[in-house]
């Protein structure tokens, strides 16, 4: 027999599915937070009046566009580019562009509708977009990728600004590409402005941009441990991924005294049943190709060929690789061999069921939008230096960055009485959504109706 909240579920994405039904990955991501803040709009007549929750599953504008560039052979290339502005209730549009092939308009309304919840937890003045094009770039020259980036820009270049909608980079679009979209915006605006966010310092990026995902997930997870009375220092933690997220939640987490046990890549994983050492993480940052398979014998370092760090028996799980890395048999893996901590580094790392084991196992479990929201932060703190042209230093960037993070975890911690786990602790994946709902919900009553 259906609860209430079922009913409420299954009525509601209908009505959702009626407008977007070909659209997989955005209803995914629509039931995935309508499942946990229905129940809360129904409870308040204003919210319910209002309608909040559909009105922030319709994006306030989608740019589609084509763009048209030629290759080093001089043939003509055409893609498709996409900017998903979701929301600007709290402040400019904010969120990322990725340049891969898998990107469609679902792909980007489910990220740009993920995004609004997440920026909605920074407490910054934040609206919520995503962007990209069909794109790929692995295998093209320096040129053929500064040609994209000039077309691409000359599509959304109206749509964008420092007042408006300040895009970031995602996947396919780092630093550089950033820093060539930077300069064709400012071609076609004929201006100086922070019109993206994540380019070079060069060009007005600012410092600590590489480090805030992985600093601001340490900082979530140490409030995480206080809430239950521990601390970070001694903690066994397996770190997935040896990207920027994971080298850089590595260094911090060091830093504060924990024992870094595990890194890894697509071939296997680095176990340091010790915890890395300084050297030794170096080592394994910098080297690459084959080699980083043999790690060194004075280092402490073994390396597991096709194996996953989840059965490491860890204390603490950072999943920072990639969507869905960590699956129903490495939850079975975490919950058995003692972890009690999950924070999610990467976007979505971990599968449906692997939440429900951990969540029947007591893994107190703090989702991305949260935990990962260092870097959309830091991206914040980028738009403030550039109205203000100031250039902040890196330790009064990574004092701010804690402070949010903290300031995150005090916004879920104050949804425990809704959002309590069955033995008391705090339900962080049901509380960032209904977190999130509740400052959208607010701004949007008292803006009216239009």
């Amino acid at each position: 027999m259906k609860d209430r909240a079922d009913t409420l579920l299954e009525n509601f994405m209908s009505g959702i599915a009626h407008r977007h039904g070909g659209e997989a990955e955005f209803l995914r991501a629509v039931e995935s937070i309508a499942a946990d803040v229905l129940t809360i709009e129904k409870a308040d007549s204003g919210f319910t009046a209002a309608r909040v929750l559909e009105r922030l599953c319709q994006a306030d504008q989608v740019i589609e566009f084509r763009v048209t560039w030629r290759d080093d052979r001089g043939a003509v290339q055409v893609n498709r580019g996409w900017r998903v502005q979701q929301s600007n209730l709290l402040g400019p549009y904010k969120g990322g562009l990725r340049w891969d092939p898998s990107v469609n308009l679902s792909v980007l309304r489910a990220l740009a509708f993920e995004q609004v919840f997440k920026n909605a937890l920074t407490g910054l003045p934040l609206g919520g977009a995503k962007g990209g094009a069909d794109f790929d770039p692995s295998g093209r020259s320096a040129a053929e990728i500064e040609r994209f980036a000039q077309a691409f820009m000359a599509g959304l270049a109206p749509h964008i600004g420092p007042d408006r909608d300040v895009p970031a980079g995602d996947i396919g679009v780092g630093a550089a590409e950033l820093g060539l979209l930077n300069r064709a915006w400012m071609q076609h605006a004929r201006v100086w402005g922070g019109a993206l966010t994540g380019k070079p310092q060069s060009q007005g990026g600012s410092a600590m941009r590489a480090q805030a995902t992985g600093y601001g997930l340490v900082y979530f997870t140490q409030a995480m441990l206080a809430e239950e009375g521990a601390g970070i220092e001694g903690k066994r933690i397996a770190i997935s991924g040896r990207g920027n997220v994971a080298a850089h939640a590595a260094r911090k987490a060091m830093a504060l005294g924990a024992r870094v046990i595990s890194l890894s890549g697509r071939a296997g994983t680095w176990h340091a049943a010790d915890g890395f050492s300084a050297a030794a993480l170096d080592w394994l940052l910098g080297v690459s190709g084959d080699a980083a398979q043999t790690p060194p014998k004075d280092m402490g370092v073994t390396f597991i060929d096709g194996c996953k760090p989840w059965a490491l028996e860890p204390d603490i799980a950072l999943p920072c690789a990639t969507q869905n890395e960590l699956d129903l048999k490495d939850a079975r893996a975490l919950a058995d061999g003692g972890c009690r901590v999950l924070a999610e580094g990467a976007n979505m790392p971990v599968t449906t069921d692997a939440k429900a084991h951990l969540a029947r196992a007591g893994v107190i479990q703090a989702p991305g939008k949260a935990a990962n929201a260092g870097g959309v932060a830091l991206s914040g703190l980028e738009m403030r230096q550039n109205a203000g042209f100031a250039r902040w230093p890196a330790d009064q960037l990574d004092t701010d960055l804690r402070e949010i993070m903290c300031a995150i975890h005090d916004r879920l911690k104050a949804e425990r009485t809704s959002c309590c786990m069955p033995g008391g602790g705090i339900d962080y994946r049901r509380a960032a959504s209904v977190a999130g709902y509740r400052v959208l919900a607010r701004a949007m009553v008292d803006g009216g109706v239009f």
